[in-house]
């Protein structure tokens, strides 16, 4: 499976804020599939089936294919559509949210539950935190062992990442690199050891990074 970097939360988690005496509850997961995104929101929907109102958006896919919004009883327009639309300006994928509502007893007006649902997302988000996930290739190097001080400290100077060193008849070093670096890399890697490296791209996985707010 080809995998694409993209941006998404750093972990499934909630954050509550009150405005005008009414509790939003914001529920933000990961869903890599629209099945997956229902499931959440069902499960949701159950154990705050006491609230007022459960309302729902979430992007899944490399482009945003599917992308949906759900009012969940609240005016038209003033609750999924502003939760999707915070969901997009942070460039998140496979990203599913619902945000909670008891009502306090204070109406808020069609502009104000614009507000209230976009700002619980933004804090949301804010509190459980962004990531970046980017595409990582395994590259397995087999050297002689009289390259193996040379190589190490080369690669510790870097942002590859030696994930083992396999002390063989000959030694075999694992770095995980960037998808897009691979080819440089292994260019790098041939000039470096006079092309005396045996070179193998192994199988891919994602390395996520923070992402500030």
């Amino acid at each position: 499976m080809t995998l694409f970097n993209y941006y998404t939360v750093k972990e499934n988690g909630f954050h509550e804020i009150i405005i005008q005496k009414s509790r939003f509850i914001t529920y933000l997961a990961r869903a890599t599939s629209e099945e997956e995104a229902q499931r959440f929101i069902a499960d949701l929907k159950k154990k705050h089936s006491d609230a007022n109102h459960n309302c729902s958006a979430y992007v899944i896919g490399e482009r945003n294919e599917i992308q949906k919004a759900n009012d969940d009883g609240e005016p038209s327009g003033t609750a999924g559509v502003p939760m999707l639309e915070v969901l997009k300006k942070r460039n998140l994928r496979n990203t599913v949210v619902v945000v909670t509502r008891y009502f306090g007893g204070i109406k808020l007006g069609g502009g104000g539950l614009i507000r209230a649902y976009g700002s619980s997302v933004s804090e949301g988000l804010n509190a459980v935190g962004i990531v970046e996930r980017i595409a990582h290739d395994l590259v397995e190097i087999t050297v002689d062992y009289t390259w193996l001080g040379k190589l190490e400290n080369e690669l510790r100077a870097t942002e590859h990442i030696i994930d083992q060193i396999h002390y063989l008849d000959h030694v075999k070093i694992d770095v995980w690199v960037e998808e897009t670096a691979v080819p440089a890399f292994m260019e790098w890697m041939t000039n470096l050891t006079n092309g005396q490296a045996l070179l193998e791209k192994k199988h891919s996985r994602y390395v996520e990074r923070d992402i500030q707010p």
